[in-house]
């Protein structure tokens, strides 16, 4: 059985940004979009990994690399030489509880990231250390998985037996995913405890963070959203009502004829505006210069003149009744 006894009280992580340079325009081209884009991710981010005593034996490189990888296809020994053989290694494997070696496998693929990027600080990755590094780094990724798969259910129980009021469960569902995310990246196994006691913690936690979130939240927006008072409408209602009281004192001023406009003016400030329809037709339109004149039988031109001299002495007039007491 793998050695996995407490090591001290402290998860240790080593990590460091390593500098690493892309590969050159060539190496480049002959990757996958995909493989792009994942390397670049790796070379911009930080790597890591929890350090376990198992993985500077030599028999961990046989049974991690050999029984879950197969990279090589030599026939199984079972000498002495320190080396497991295939068989042996698999029968270690079947004796090992699922949850230290899958921990154990992580680590490993992880580190193999770590000292591959290591090896090329400040320096361009070559073509073979490209394809080992994706390599190791899906072999990463699919044991991530793995785990995650294996303890998701986990997230979903907590969430139901949280005592936590106010908060959507899709809320707390989604931020304990992300929790458990973090957790698999920083157990460490060889502590001595199985890996649902260190996560149910950090899930615990993660809900008290977005309870405390939500309060907060909660403290500025006290009220739940409503599409109906994301805008209001009170300056176009008084831009209404401001344009309606105008229209009414301006048919005031016209009918009781304060502004002491003649007939013909009357006439053609009515039939412009439409105003002498619009209490019988409010879809009345107003008429045209050419059609005015042809009412009152002169050119368009003079029409425009009348206008302009009835609409001073109807601006007059207003100002008149607006400074009026």
């Amino acid at each position: 059985m793998l050695p996995c006894e407490p090591q001290g009280t402290i998860t240790r992580v080593v990590k460091a940004r390593t500098q690493a340079k892309l590969p050159s325009a060539a190496v480049l081209e002959t990757l996958a979009p995909a493989d792009q884009k994942l390397l670049r991710l790796l070379l911009a981010g930080v790597p890591e990994y929890v350090p376990h005593e198992f993985l500077d034996r030599a028999e961990a490189e046989a049974l991690l690399r050999r029984s879950l990888f197969a990279w090589e296809d030599e026939p199984a020994t079972n000498d002495d030489s320190g080396v497991f053989g295939l068989d042996a290694a698999l029968d270690l494997v079947r004796s090992l509880e699922r949850e230290q070696f899958m921990f154990l496998r992580f680590n490993y693929c992880r580190r193999k990231v770590f000292t591959i990027l290591q090896a090329h600080a400040g320096r361009r990755l070559g073509a073979e250390a490209v394809a080992e590094l994706l390599h190791w780094e899906r072999a990463t990724a699919a044991t991530r998985g793995e785990i995650v798969r294996d303890n998701i259910p986990l997230v979903l129980a907590m969430a139901k037996r949280t005592r936590i009021t106010g908060i959507d469960l899709t809320d707390l569902i989604s931020e304990g995913n992300l929790a458990l995310l973090r957790a698999v990246n920083k157990f460490d196994c060889a502590r001595g405890y199985k890996f649902s006691t260190y996560a149910c913690r950090a899930i615990l936690k993660s809900f008290s963070r977005v309870a405390t979130r939500t309060s907060r939240h909660r403290g500025l927006f006290p009220t739940e959203f409503d599409p109906a008072l994301e805008r209001s409408d009170f300056v176009e209602r008084s831009r209404a009502q401001m344009e309606g009281e105008c229209v009414h004192e301006l048919k005031s001023i016209l009918f009781d004829n304060d502004a002491q406009l003649s007939d013909v003016e009357r006439k053609v400030i009515l039939a412009r505006f439409a105003l002498d329809e619009a209490d019988r037709d409010p879809a009345a339109k107003a008429k045209t210069l050419e059609q005015v004149g042809e009412m009152i039988g002169v050119t368009k031109e003079r029409v425009r003149q009348i206008q302009n001299k009835a609409l001073v002495k109807l601006r007059a007039a207003l100002e008149q009744t607006a400074l009026a007491p």
